[in-house]
């Protein structure tokens, strides 16, 4: 069996470790703050080791916001929120250029979305032209303001929320702006033990309490960062799991010139639009990383079978056929999974 490693350099045992206690420390320090979630925290760090972007969805409530505001805590990175709202103007995002009287001149004046983490606070309640506002700064981690280009803080990582069931006065984010998210995690209700806990934890806690905000100490700094994702670099990633970690990306294309199996092509008659090569590599990263979570140094084609939910849900259109039968991405994607046959 063929298999590659991103970096053949940081391959000896103890590289790994260092990653583990990487992995282990924030898991603890979140857990602290987080009560359950563990999907949710390691979708986040699935991302930020492959300096990729999330959208989390879910119903109010479900401490969205709580997970990446103690992560940032925990990571030591720069955060800012920017609650999308429909008279936001892309100004408001990337910053703009005001003149300067002394120096007759324009100088650039840095908008909120110059930090380590960007929390994009329910951005389909705003329109089209505010999203677009992010498309650069998330795919080339610049912003340009008249001539002049700015870069953003290293790392850099977007995550946004959107709340499913509500309609009124909220904006469908266009497909270029989903195709720039690696992974769309979904937040789901607590179990019953979790929910009896955070009653317990929260009852008593005002909204203001600052023993919420500062309650999660760093437990990282930029060199663990590093650390981290090189570790996930160099996850060794067998040419047969590679392989179907792209048939699974081109099974979800309905104009693909291949031959399919019979299963995959009574899937693809849902499908408008697929996804695209950048759905590959996210695709190959979050498996790589999820596989270092996990706290190996290699990918099994389980752990591409794993990521493939939320690296393809926000990236498949479903076709007039699907929505007419109430068939949703969802259930695609799970067909999909069952047609392709794993290695």
């Amino acid at each position: 069996m063929e298999e590659r490693s991103g970096n053949a350099g940081l391959t000896a045992p103890a590289d790994f470790e260092r990653a583990r206690d990487v992995v282990a420390r924030i898991r603890k320090a979140i857990a602290l703050r987080l009560v359950g979630k563990r999907d949710i925290v390691d979708g986040i760090l699935t991302a930020v080791m492959s300096d990729g972007h999330v959208l989390l969805e879910g119903v109010p409530g479900l401490a969205k916001t709580l997970a990446v505001r103690t992560f940032a805590a925990a990571a030591d990175l720069s955060y800012r929120r920017i609650q999308f709202t429909p008279d936001l103007l892309p100004g408001d995002i990337t910053g703009t250029l005001f003149y300067e009287a002394a120096g007759g001149r324009f100088v650039p004046r840095e908008g909120p979305v110059f930090a380590n983490i960007v929390l994009a606070d329910e951005i389909n309640r705003a329109p089209a032209k505010v999203q677009s506002a992010l498309l650069e700064a998330m795919e080339e981690r610049q912003v340009t303001m008249g001539d002049k280009t700015l870069a953003l803080p290293k790392p850099f990582f977007v995550l946004a929320t959107q709340n499913p069931i509500e309609h009124e006065g909220t904006f469908r984010l266009p497909e270029a702006q989903l195709d720039r998210f690696m992974l769309k995690l979904l937040a789901d209700y607590p179990d019953e033990t979790e929910e009896l806990q955070v009653v317990l934890e929260n009852a008593d806690r005002t909204p203001w309490d600052e023993s919420g905000r500062t309650g999660t100490s760093h437990v990282l700094d930029v060199g663990d960062l590093d650390t981290l994702k090189a570790a996930a670099r160099a996850v060794r990633f067998a040419k047969d799991a590679v392989a179907y970690a792209v048939s699974l990306v081109r099974a979800t294309r309905p104009h693909d010139d291949t031959v399919a199996p019979q299963a995959v092509r009574e899937v693809r008659r849902y499908i408008e639009y697929g996804a695209s090569p950048r759905a590959s590599i996210a695709l190959y990263r979050a498996a790589r990383a999820g596989a270092l979570l996990d706290g190996r140094d290699y990918v099994l084609p389980d752990d591409v079978k794993r990521a493939a939910p939320a690296v393809l849900r926000h990236r498949i259109v479903p076709s007039y056929e699907a929505e007419a039968e109430r068939i949703s991405a969802e259930t695609i994607v799970r067909g999909i999974l069952s047609a392709v046959a794993v290695p």
